[in-house]
């Protein structure tokens, strides 16, 4: 009779449940609870299922980024023919020198900035990102007879709301920029967000990092610096913050800590 009394209890708690009128507290508890664990599965699947779709598609628009700060992107041309004419290389910071310890096409720039093992953390951070990886991922731009034509360097900082991540491309002589190009960030439409403005962008073209004594003198502000007009980027208007922080990012990596041992390479033709 035990048995027959456990067998029956769920049976008779399921009629009475099923009993209960439609708009009851515990039906009502029932059926939202049921769809948020159906929609939630839904979901997962969906992202799962996506996963790899998405991968494929932020290489794609890096690849992108990188072919129009370089000044070769043609929408007619498919991404990956026209990616091909760039010769990636990672490159150990500290020494200016490139390293086979890793793959250029596998390496991962963000992930490698949050392994302890080959990434440090920063006591003097204008840039406001926190830890630097040791290694990074550049990309040289050659002509047909195999001379350097560009060199292309990501480069990430802090600015008002968010992290900016782009690229900066520079001449063959390592000093002259060609472009700048952000292409992720989270600033003020408008106003912080008029980084993505070509006409700003436009402003880079031409403009110099160093002086004739090898000093850093690129500057974005509202007055050009001392140095000279050559080394001027105007702020944006309305984004103090955003112009500082990109004042700040751009001076980090193409100082002493950033690109600089690279740079010199570059300016003795070792590159």
């Amino acid at each position: 009779m035990h048995n027959d009394d456990q067998q029956t209890e769920p049976q008779g708690f399921i009629k009475r449940f099923l009993a209960l009128p439609s708009d009851s507290v515990p039906k009502t508890i029932f059926v939202a609870v049921s769809v948020c664990l159906v929609a939630s599965m839904v979901v997962s699947a969906a992202a799962v299922a996506l996963r790899p779709a998405q991968v494929v598609n932020a290489l794609k628009d890096k690849q992108i980024n990188i072919l129009q700060v370089a000044g070769i992107y043609d929408p007619d041309v498919d991404v990956v023919e026209a990616f091909a004419a760039f010769e990636p290389h990672v490159l150990e910071l500290a020494t200016g020198e490139f390293t086979d310890r890793f793959d250029p096409v596998t390496f991962d720039d963000r992930a490698a900035a949050d392994d302890p093992e080959i990434s440090r953390a920063l006591s003097d951070d204008p840039a406001g990102i926190g830890r630097q990886a040791n290694y990074v991922t550049v990309y040289l731009l050659r002509d047909d007879a195999g001379d350097l034509e560009r060199v292309i360097m990501p480069i990430h900082g802090y600015g008002l709301w968010s992290t900016l991540y782009g690229f900066i491309a520079l001449e063959a002589n390592g000093n002259d920029i060609y472009g700048l190009q952000f292409y992720e960030h989270a600033e003020t439409p408008g106003l912080g967000a008029e980084v993505d403005n070509p006409r700003w962008r436009a402003l880079w073209s031409g403009a110099k990092l160093r002086d004739d004594d090898g000093e850093l003198q690129i500057t974005v502000a509202k007055t050009a610096p001392p140095a000279g007009e050559e080394f001027h980027i105007d702020a944006l208007a309305g984004a103090t913050l955003t112009s500082v922080g990109v004042d700040n990012l751009i001076k980090f990596w193409m100082g002493d800590a950033g690109y600089a041992p690279f740079l010199e390479k570059i300016q003795a033709g070792g590159v």
